[in-house]
């Protein structure tokens, strides 16, 4: 049920200075504590914070970790029989039921030297962390491969993602639309619409990456796959009534 993209076996570092690593590890904390932060003023607090970097330097490093502040913006992508962007279902909807709703997202995850990519699939409902994989790039085939592994466990009535271009490839929502899955994708840079796998990165961050601080892709694969253990089968939630994910979701 949980796994690693095949391209991360062949791990090496980015290619980006000593530095920007440096820059985009504090990019990614501050970004977890203050997700309402665009580049702007990211730049400013790095400035504050005693480093030299300018506006265009660090919305380059943002776009790399693929994070966006969470404010309503223009629409701009355009839709297309190989990138459609479908409307948000779920504004209003009562989460009643286990697979009544599923959802997905990426976020960056800081090694020593360099960085990874990590997908989840959680259920709204339990807060089961269904599948996940680590990868070395924002391909669309590790989001997929997520998807295949949360299919194996179940089915959701709708699955809700970001309007990144991984979950709008035609590979990824076809694969949603065979199974009968209504598509739901939040709002353009409204990262709320998809609020419990938000709380989940936080989670994640906190309570392992910024403590073990990874320097091989196989010591974040082991930590990951660890954690998400103790998330899904020990982990206790007060919004599930003191319950772990794996007992609500298996009733």
């Amino acid at each position: 049920m949980l796994g690693l993209s095949r391209s991360s076996y062949y791990y090496e570092g980015r290619g980006e200075s000593e530095e920007n690593l440096k820059l985009m590890n504090l990019l990614d904390e501050q970004y977890t504590k203050a997700p309402f932060y665009g580049s702007p003023r990211m730049t400013a607090w790095l400035k504050r914070e005693g480093y030299q970097v300018n506006v265009k330097r660090v919305r380059r490093l943002m776009k790399l970790m693929d994070i966006e502040a969470i404010r309503p913006q223009p629409n701009l992508s355009k839709a297309s029989a190989e990138n459609r962007i479908y409307p948000y279902l779920l504004r209003g909807v009562r989460i009643e039921r286990v697979n009544q709703v599923w959802s997905t997202d990426i976020t960056y995850i800081r090694m020593q030297k360099g960085f990874l990519y990590l997908v989840a699939v959680m259920d709204w409902f339990s807060r089961m962390v269904l599948s996940w994989e680590l990868s070395n790039s924002l391909e669309s085939s590790f989001c997929v491969s997520a998807l295949e592994r949360a299919l194996e466990v179940g089915k959701p009535e709708i699955f809700n993602s970001a309007q990144g271009v991984q979950f709008t490839s035609h590979s990824f929502t076809s694969r949603l639309l065979r199974e009968g899955i209504q598509i739901s994708m939040d709002g353009r840079g409204r990262a709320f619409d998809n609020i419990f796998i938000e709380r989940l990165w936080r989670s994640v961050k906190y309570e392992e990456v910024y403590i073990k601080g990874y320097s091989q892709v196989k010591d974040a694969m082991t930590g990951l796959e660890g954690y998400f253990e103790f998330y899904n089968q020990e982990r206790l939630h007060q919004s599930l009534n003191y319950r772990t994910p794996e007992e609500v979701y298996f009733g």
